[in-house]
């Protein structure tokens, strides 16, 4: 079959952005005899143009959309992205009959929701590379879709999100149609490359596990290096490995930066470290393996307000892996995340100081907790009467303990002046 997959993704954020996981679907979908097109809608496109004209020139017989992120995270002037999608569907409906598929990270997190505001014909839960495919098949031969795992069929979404994958390895990895249109030369350029998927560290606000699964799964560090290498000699040689935590467990990570460092590429890259259990050894092989920056998500400098998001480390040991970062060359960019459970006006002021005697590179504060579905901070929200125990948080809902809401704009406007 003939499938056109798209990707609105039109926030620019702090990089140029590839749709890591589309490009991965669509391999899938090609080594099963597919004919697949890749469309990046980005930054300054129209999307019902983009699509339009894809849909026109390549006539598929199935369009796929994938949707990344539902809104921008922003509590101070939140950006709701679904609208966007819609037009894209919408004229997608006008140049063709074919079904329209949606599935993507956003997408399993709000299934119903997104299916219905979409309207949408099916809908693709959790990794793409196995439903997709098999969806693919079932089509072409005109069968019943319905008893698909993972796929969701519009006015009947299943309730029972499919099992993750175990063996990663079984799932091919994005090949270059993925950043084909993409400039090496773009300074703001990381390619995405994922080594692992899943997360059981149970953070009180975050979806990861929705998206991916609690158990943590592995490519094997041959098998990504390698990918890493082909990427280089496409002439990209800077990546941003996505993992949502780089770090652990520490001894695939330290398999993986060896297996790097043996082959001499000329790169540098960037990944997401959990703020703890960071060893001199695994710093040592990041810096040797090309790492030049990564992201600390602390969260907070105060021990209480961490302890309600769930974290399992304190601020000792986020100076810690800072300390260990710096002395091996390695930038860090630092998160804050202001607002959450247990939060007060003192308690953020402890956590601006904190930041501040880390002497980071680069600092992002956010105001407020987005609240997703599913998420113990969700339930927080709805026990605190933040949040209606009926809301289903498709549209963005923030949480902001009582304490701050005034002091908390105050507070930052006093740090951004």
């Amino acid at each position: 079959m003939r499938a056109l997959l798209v990707s609105v993704e039109t926030e620019r954020l702090n990089m140029t952005v590839l749709p890591l996981g589309l490009g991965m679907v669509a391999a899938a979908a090609r080594r099963a005899g597919h004919d697949v097109e890749l469309l990046n809608v980005r930054a300054g496109d129209i999307p019902a143009e983009s699509v339009a004209e894809a849909v026109t020139r390549f006539r598929p017989d199935v369009v796929g959309f994938s949707v990344r992120n539902v809104d921008d995270q922003n509590m101070q002037s939140p950006r709701f992205l679904l609208p966007l999608v819609a037009e894209a569907v919408a004229a997608c409906r006008v140049h063709t009959d074919a079904p329209v598929v949606v599935g993507g990270a956003g997408y399993s997190i709000f299934p119903r929701q997104i299916l219905a505001f979409l309207g949408a014909d099916l809908g693709v839960r959790g990794e793409g590379e196995a439903a997709f495919p098999a969806l693919l098949g079932r089509l072409e031969r005109g069968e019943d879709v319905s008893s698909l795992l993972g796929v969701d069929v519009a006015g009947r979404p299943g309730d029972v999100p499919p099992a993750p994958a175990r063996d990663l390895d079984a799932f091919p990895l994005p090949d270059e149609t993925t950043w084909r249109s993409a400039d090496p030369d773009d300074p703001e350029l990381l390619i995405p490359v994922q080594s692992r998927r899943g997360c059981p560290l149970d953070c009180s606000y975050c979806s990861t596990a929705t998206i991916e699964g609690r158990p943590i799964r592995f490519r094997s560090p041959s098998r990504v290096a390698a990918h890493v290498a082909r990427l280089c000699e496409a002439g990209f040689h800077r990546s941003y490995f996505v993992d949502n935590v780089f770090n652990l467990p520490a001894g695939y990570a330290l398999s993986l930066c060896r297996e790097i460092t043996a082959l001499r590429l000329p790169i540098a890259w960037r990944c997401i470290l959990y703020p703890s259990a960071l060893t001199g050894e695994l710093a040592d092989a990041m810096a040797e393996a090309g790492c030049v920056e990564a992201s600390l998500g602390f969260e907070s400098g105060s021990v209480p307000v961490l302890a309600a998001m769930n974290k399992r480390f304190g601020p000792g040991d986020v100076r810690e892996v800072s300390e260990a970062l710096a002395r091996r060359g390695i930038r860090r960019n630092g998160f804050l995340l202001l607002g959450g459970p247990g939060e007060t006006p003192e308690t953020i002021e402890q956590s601006l100081a904190f930041a501040d005697s880390l002497r980071l590179e680069s600092l992002k504060i956010t105001a407020g907790i987005r609240v997703y579905p599913g998420t113990l901070l969700a339930a927080r929200a709805v026990s605190d009467g933040l949040i209606a125990a009926g809301d289903d948080l498709l549209q963005p809902r923030f949480y902001v303990a009582p304490a701050v809401r005034e002091a908390l704009p105050r507070l930052l406007a006093e740090r951004i002046g």
